[in-house]
């Protein structure tokens, strides 16, 4: 990146330098994992508030950083107010500064989901953000939609909204541009629409059969208003729906006598145990064979190259009562242990894992939020060798951190495993927590000297693992730096964000 935060000479471990990686790190933690909302210990508006010091902080003092934090893996709530925050304040990058933030924000927005992109080109235009740079950035992303049209249709608030702010030309005639135009500001101005979509949504006010055949989120309004019966209008509307549609809906889609199934082995694994948590005991132990295989699929799926590479494993997993999450994240962070169970079965050595639930289950696929968090217990427990006699090559431990079972129990036996009985170090010990602590500015952490990193989906776990190793202390800011600059640049090439 080329700048003096990230320059790798003899100033590399000054104390000035090392504070600035501890800084990028604990934003990273946070870009990770916090989103805003309510969390079991904290308040919307806490992470709100604390959420927007890092942003500013960050971002006054390391801007090059700030805007490499695109090209990790980020989640989207950050990786918006991250892009937002650049271009309003455009004024305070060099050129050089802002030719690479316009390279990081296209890449980076192509990769977010298109309504939340909506959103935050909304949200620019309400804070009157309208330079030459923006309008760019916002042609280039709409001409790279595959389809306009059913952007009009889905999203046809935020392309107004869009179109309007960016004064994107809708000439007269026949072009598809035209008709677009037409739809979104002169609607019923054309009898009839050229393409399918546009015009599937004209007939669909007066005509049920067109219901049918507009994306989902729209054709239920449209349901709604004709007084179709919920099941008709799930069956005609199933070949439209999307994968995550068609899984939210079938309990109440029946055919004959019995619910469609979904292919959950195509699922995204954090989202797979999302669902599986959501099923009660009873389904859970009745579909035992298909939630399993399922559950091992999407792990083999994400492990992908890393599979099998990382030794023998043992892993202390946090199913307390506080993994139950809050209202707006529910049993967020139990689902990420337990997608991470089954990712890092995959990680390991074949028949070299072990997986210890703080609650003591031993049923993965049944477990639940309840209890206390002894995670010195579970630690201690792990630590031992394995039924060979070996002891892990690695220690993960999934938790928010809260420790309660006695309180600091685990803190204290990471110290003294690390200082007395490990000091070569031959037992790695990871602490990824899926949870952001508002007070502290960074996600809770057992022990200084165990690396720890924020996660949100488990697939990341690799990539996050990597960054970790930079807050254990054993690895220099220029090291750190460096790793960001080959993420920029894979980013920028097409690869996409750490993964």
């Amino acid at each position: 990146m080329n700048t003096p935060d990230s320059r790798a000479d003899d100033r590399a471990d000054s104390p000035a330098d090392l504070v600035a990686a501890e800084d990028v790190l604990l934003f990273v933690n946070a870009a990770i994992t916090a989103t805003g909302q309510r969390e079991f210990r904290s308040r919307a508006v806490d992470q709100q508030l604390s959420l927007d010091f890092l942003h500013t902080y960050v971002r006054v003092n390391y801007r090059r950083v700030y805007a490499a934090s695109l090209a990790l893996d980020i989640n989207h709530h950050n990786a918006a107010l991250i892009v937002r925050r650049l271009l309003e304040t455009a004024d305070e990058a060099s050129p050089e500064e802002r030719r690479t933030e316009g390279r990081l924000i296209a890449a980076r927005l192509a990769a977010l989901p298109p309504q939340r992109v909506y959103r935050l080109f909304g949200e620019l235009r309400r804070a009157k953000v309208n330079n030459r740079r923006t309008r760019a950035i916002m042609r280039d992303w709409l001409a790279a939609r595959p389809d306009l049209g059913h952007d009009a249709v889905k999203y046809r608030a935020g392309l107004k909204t869009v179109a309007r702010h960016i004064h994107l030309p809708c000439p007269e005639g026949g072009a598809p541009l035209a008709e677009i135009g037409a739809f979104l500001f002169r609607p019923g101005k054309l009898p009839r629409y050229e393409h399918p979509l546009l015009d599937a949504w004209r007939r669909a006010h007066y005509e049920q059969g067109a219901v049918a055949e507009l994306p989902f989120t729209v054709a239920e309004g449209f349901a709604a208003r004709h007084g179709m019966k919920r099941e008709v209008f799930l069956k005609r509307a199933a070949p439209r729906m999307t994968r995550l549609e068609r899984l939210r809906t079938q309990e109440q889609r029946v055919v004959g006598d019995r619910r469609p199934g979904v292919d959950l082995t195509v699922m995204p694994l954090t989202r797979l145990a999302l669902y599986v948590l959501s099923l009660g005991f009873q389904e859970r132990s009745e579909r035992r064979a298909e939630l399993t295989g399922a559950l091992r699929a999407a792990a083999r799926r994400a492990a992908g190259a890393h599979a099998g590479s990382w030794g023998r494993v043992h892993a202390v997993l946090d199913d307390s009562f506080s993994s139950s999450g809050s209202g707006q994240k529910r049993r967020r962070p139990l689902a990420v242990a337990l997608a991470c169970h089954h990712l890092m079965e995959v990680l390991a050595v074949p028949g070299a894992y072990r997986g210890l639930w703080t609650s003591g289950a031993r049923d993965a696929l049944l477990v639940r939020p309840w209890g206390p968090t002894p995670l010195g217990m579970r630690i201690l427990d792990a630590l031992e060798p394995g039924a060979d006699g070996a002891a892990p090559e690695r220690l993960v431990v999934v938790s928010d951190g809260w420790d309660n079972a006695p309180a600091g129990l685990a803190g204290e036996v990471l110290r003294v495993w690390r200082h007395r009985l490990d000091p070569a170090r031959r037992t790695a010990v990871v602490h990824v927590n899926p949870v952001y602590d508002a007070e502290g500015f960074d996600v809770r952490r057992l022990a200084a000297g165990v690396a720890t990193a924020g996660i949100r989906d488990a697939e990341d776990l690799p990539a996050l693992v990597e960054i970790a190793r930079f807050a254990e202390g054993r690895t220099g800011p220029a090291e750190l730096y460096a790793y960001l600059d080959r993420q920029v640049a894979r980013f920028i090439s097409g690869e996409g964000a750490a993964s």
